[in-house]
Parts: C-alpha cells; structure tokens; sequence
C-alpha cells in the first residue's frame, strides 16, 4: 500500500520537519538546510542553484547527513551562536549531553584560485571555503554519537560510490557516475562505508571533542579538531564583524533586523553580488499542492526592497554589489527578464523531477522557472527606483548609467498601456494589473527626476509628461466605484500589491482612495489579521483546484508599512509585533503562515519577506521617534 506523506503530515506523524524548523547555514556561495534531527537536508553544489547532493527535504531517500547522538533525534535546544550563521544544537540524553555546531566555513580570500571563478564585484579580504564543518563536543556524561552520511547526486538521481583516501579511515571520497563534482569527508572519527553511505560510531565522554568536515573543492579541509575549531571561530568573527557594519537601532526588535540581515547575506551569491529568493525550491505554499516553485534565482523587483533594506542598516557595500548586478544586467540586456540565474544566465528552463515525492507528498518538484519567459511590466519601475535610491545614496548618477536608465524608462513607456502577469507571477491570462502600472509610473517619474538632476530638462518634462498620462489612466480605470484600488482595470477583486501604492509616493497618504484601499486590505483581505495576496477564486492565477491559500508574510508587514504611512500607528505596532511573533525558533521566515496554526509555507527562507521586515520594523521604529518621513521610503539617515 503507498502511503501519502500529506495524510501524516495532518495526523502529526510526517516524517517531514516542519518548514519553519530547518536552521539555514551560508557561505554566501552554497546554502544548507539543516533539520532539528542534525541531518542536514538540502545541499546543492558548487552553488546554490545547482543540483543537490542532499535533497532530503524533497524525498527522504535523496540523501542527507546527519551528526548527533545516536539513541535521540530531538534536541534540547537550538540557536545560533549571537551574531552569527553558526548553528549551535545542544542534546540531551539519559547518559550525558553533546553540543554540535554546523557552519559553511568562510576563510581569507583564495587570492591563488584561478580566474575562471570570475569574480565581478571587488575582491574582500574574506571568501567561501567550500567546507560543510560539524563539530562535537561532550559537555557531561557520556554520549553514543553517529555520523551517516549519503550524498545523492543530481537531485537524488546518482547515488555516491565511497573510496578510501591516502588518509585512511579518517577520509573518504565521494563520486558519482557522469558527475564531475566530487565530495571529501574529512574526520577525526573512524569512518565506515554501506553502500552509499559514509558511517561513524563513537563514545564521547566529558571534555571529548570531534569534528567532520564535507568538503567539494581543491582547498585542504581541517584535519585536526583544532584547525576546525579554528576555523569556526574565524567563520563566527567574520559574521560577528560583518553585523557589526551596519545601523541598527537600539529598540526592542533590534533582533529581527539583525537575524534578517544576516540572512539576506546568506541569501546572497558573492561573486557576483545577485540575491536569490529563496534557498530552497518546491517547498508548497499549499499542502500537498502543486503550487511549488523554484526560488533559487535572482528577482529584478526584489532590488528596490534590497537596496533600501540594505542602505538604511548602513549595507553600503552589499547593496552597491547588488545595485551592479542589476546594472550589468540592464546594460547587456536589450530588454530585461523579470529574474535571472546568481551570474546573470537568461534561460532558467523549468522542469519536472518526477523521481522525487516532494515535501509532505506535494508534487510537482521542479527545478528552473519559466517565469523568466513573463512580461510583468512592474520591472522597469523597480529597476528605476533602484538608480532613484542609488543615485539618492551618492548624490550623484554614474555616466555608465545613464544610457542603460533611458532605454528602462524609454521601455516601460513603450509597453505600460499592455497587459502583463502581475506581481504574483499568474499563469492565467496577462491583466491590467494595477500594480504593474503604478510601477510603470515610477519607472517615468524617477526618470523625470533623474534627468532633471542631470539638467536635461526636455526630457524630464517629456517623461513627467508620461508619468501624469500614467497617472491618470490608473486613477480612472484602477479605482472601483466605492474609490478602493482594484487587483487589475475590470474587477473589483482586492489585491496585496496595492499596498505598495503608498509606499512608492503614488499619492500621498491622506488621500481618501489610499486611506480606503489600506483599510479594505487590512478588513477584507486578511485572515486573523495575517494579509492575503489575493483569494484565488477571484483572481485567475493558471493553478486551478488548490482553494485558498495561507497568508503571505510579506503582505502582512507591507501593511504595517502602509498603516504607519496612514498614521495609524496603534495598528501598525500590533501587527507588526503579531507578525514578529511568528517568525521560527531560529529567527526565519518562509513566503507564507498559516495564521491558524503558525505553520510556515513555500520555499525557507524567503528573501521578500525579510527585505518587508525590515521596511515594518523601520518604519514603526521611525514614527515612534518622530523620524517617518510623511510619505514614500523612509530617508536614509
């Protein structure tokens, strides 16, 4: 008989950790989930949109490794050590206790790699090792502790074939059949190999240390406890120091700035400055749905929310290498795509991995995203916003710019009048959505303002004349007759997106349409006060039978932005506080939450939705001292 994993999920036995549950590590070049167990479950090298070795996440046969104790699986507690992507897990058992630490190792820079690694943004003083690092250490008692681990190439498709190295039992490689990627487990444990599986046992008694190290390119691992707790100690300072760069205020929620920082750093790809989405793909937005997305690409919306998010915790660095990626982008690309692979790759081709369950039972799992093929005409207006709060950093407009800005702005005039998919990505049919052409408007009216900066003032008036036409066509076809914004012209559905009305200076705050467009997302479409995007069945999205979907996390802190821009400050802190209460143990947010049972939903964790923490929290911090600004993105300080 074939048992849904889905039905086990809902009787509480799934096999499955919680979404929430998992710990993200980062290298800001490879990315890991680990789960409560200590078995780390999703792992894809070199890079983090590569196929998995570990894939666990997705089906429980498609590998994983795990260290800790060898008769338990649940942990006494879990954090990161303060300031860090170093995940600390503390065991309990009836004979002693362990702690483990898991990190993705970063070093000094590898000044003697080669050039083929192309690195595009300016070389620091610090790099990605290219080393998975578990350490051990017995802190009473006696502890039985195991290590297995079973890599599954190319999404659990090419199990691992074992061989031992001149090291003897203290190393083993790990191949598979047509894959160049080779892996080394380095240990100071006896290592045993069953088939594709590595395996150590070992007693660890008070004060008994081990390490393991996973590692996937030609820089030597640590072979002694002490070189790994070396170099974990340089990984905790790197983060500790990086965290310590930015502007955080002194405020209560102080933490969730920081933890979000942190993990949009982990969420981006160094080499080139490209922030993904999300670490992770197929994690269903609906329970044994098929609403299951690949989220391990680079979203050109996502670069306003990055580089404000970025440039007010004082990020200058990262947000410049995000801001160019953007821009080498928008230079070589005659037309933009909507996303793009962490190097810039154009063709993002989607496909189905039939061979995998999916997480709980929800299936399809697929890799690739033909989203890249969308028009979604809100692009231009984000990648003009971003040159707007770039330029507005600085007080300056780079020269190489300024061409690559006037084919955007010239771009967005040429298709704002045509329908697109939204926001959301629908696969239904292309709409006049609102939102797409509030954007088109920013895309005109930062252009306007950009080149009266630059004193071209014939075609800052020809695009402010362009920014009012816009302007105007939204007002008269995007308002429904009792004056609330509408998800797109010939419907009176709702939509999350408008939200962002205020936030980008479409109209000021006080004006009644805004005041009544906030109000009626915030009355009409939440569900325990937690926001949806939109209700499916008034929104034709191309997924049809999936019913109604969680709230999105994002939506929910856009309007505590928009209710503090209202001046309803009250409101804004009780929600942003509720929503703050549901991030996970470890700080982490994935796309969506189930408001009735906390339960996290969609791909872990979710770039978007830490980008809007930062937005609500700022702004609640803001208003309570008198700083907001009355309208728009709060101004640098």
């Amino acid at each position: 008989m074939t048992v849904d994993p889905s039905m086990g999920a809902l009787c509480g036995s799934s096999p499955f950790p919680p979404i929430g549950d998992y710990g993200f590590l980062s290298d800001c070049e490879a990315s890991a989930l680990v789960a409560p167990s200590g078995n780390v479950e999703w792992l894809c090298l070199p890079r983090m949109d590569s196929p998995s070795v570990f894939a666990a996440i997705l089906d429980r046969d498609a590998g994983g490794f795990r260290v800790g104790p060898a008769d338990t699986r649940v942990p006494a507690a879990r954090r990161y050590i303060p300031g860090t992507m170093v995940l600390e897990t503390s065991w309990g058992t009836p004979t002693g206790w362990i702690i483990v630490r898991d990190l993705l190792v970063i070093g000094p820079w590898h000044h003697e790699e080669e050039l083929s690694k192309t690195h595009r943004r300016a070389p620091t003083d610090y790099d990605a090792s290219h080393v998975l690092l578990r350490t051990v250490r017995c802190v009473s008692g006696e502890v039985q502790v195991a290590l297995d681990c079973e890599p599954m190439f190319d999404y659990g498709r090419k199990p691992a074939r074992w061989t031992y190295t001149e090291r003897g039992y203290h190393q083993g490689l790990a191949v598979a059949d047509g894959q160049a990627l080779e892996l080394m487990l380095t240990t100071d444990m006896r290592l045993g190999f069953e088939g594709g599986r590595a395996t150590a046992r070992t007693m660890l008694r008070e004060g008994d240390t081990r390490f393991c190290a996973l590692s996937w390119t030609t820089h030597e691992p640590p072979y002694t406890f002490k070189d790994a707790y070396d170099r974990l100690v340089w990984t905790a300072h790197h983060w500790q120091h990086w965290l310590a760069r930015g502007n955080f205020p002194d405020h209560p929620w102080r933490g969730f700035l920081e933890r979000s920082a942190l993990t949009l750093k982990g969420l981006t790809f160094a080499p080139t400055g490209a922030l993904v989405a999300a670490a992770t793909t197929s994690l269903p937005e609906v329970p044994g749905g098929s609403r299951n997305w690949d989220y391990r690409y680079s979203w050109i919306r996502d670069s306003t929310f990055t580089l404000w998010a970025l440039y007010t915790l004082g990020f200058d660095w990262e947000a410049d290498d995000f801001f160019w990626f953007i821009a080498d982008i928008a230079e070589r690309d005659e037309e933009l795509q909507i996303m793009y692979g962490v190097d810039g790759e154009r063709v993002l081709e989607e496909r189905i991995l039939d061979h995998l369950d999916g997480y709980e039972g929800a299936k399809p799992v697929r890799v690739g995203n033909d989203a890249y093929r969308h028009r979604q005409n809100d692009l231009w207006g984000a990648v003009l916003d971003s040159f707007y709060i770039h330029t507005r950093s600085r007080d300056r407009l780079d020269e190489r710019i300024w061409p690559v800005l006037r084919r955007q702005v010239e771009t967005a005039l040429k298709y704002w009048r045509e329908p697109d998919r939204g926001i959301w990505e629908v696969r239904g049919e292309p709409r006049h959505f609102t939102s797409s052409k509030v954007m088109c408007w920013v895309a005109a009216d930062r252009g306007a303002r950009l080149a009266r900066l630059r004193q071209e003032l014939d075609l800052a008036a020809r695009w402010q004349a362009a920014a009012d036409e816009i302007h105007a066509d939204v007002c008269a076809n995007g308002v429904s007759e009792r004056g609330v914004f509408r998800q797109h012209y010939g419907t009176d559905a709702l939509d999350a997106s408008l939200l962002l009305i205020p936030l980008v200076r479409f109209l000021p705050p006080t004006d009644p349409r805004i005041r009544a467009t906030v109000f009626a997302v915030a009355d009409e479409l939440t569900v325990d006060d937690l926001v949806l995007r939109y209700r499916p069945k008034d929104t034709d999205d191309g997924v049809a039978g999936e019913g109604e979907e969680s709230t999105f996390t994002i939506c929910s802190f856009w309007l505590v932005s928009a209710l503090t821009e209202l001046g309803e400050y009250a409101r804004a802190h009780r929600l942003c506080e509720k929503v703050l209460s549901f991030a996970s143990p470890l700080g982490l947010y994935a796309e969506e939450i189930d408001p009735l049972s906390g339960r996290h939903l969609g791909n872990f964790p979710q770039a978007f939705t830490h980008l809007a923490l930062i937005n609500a929290v700022i702004h609640i911090i803001r208003a309570e001292r008198g700083l907001l600004i009355t309208s728009g993105w709060p101004e640098k300080p």
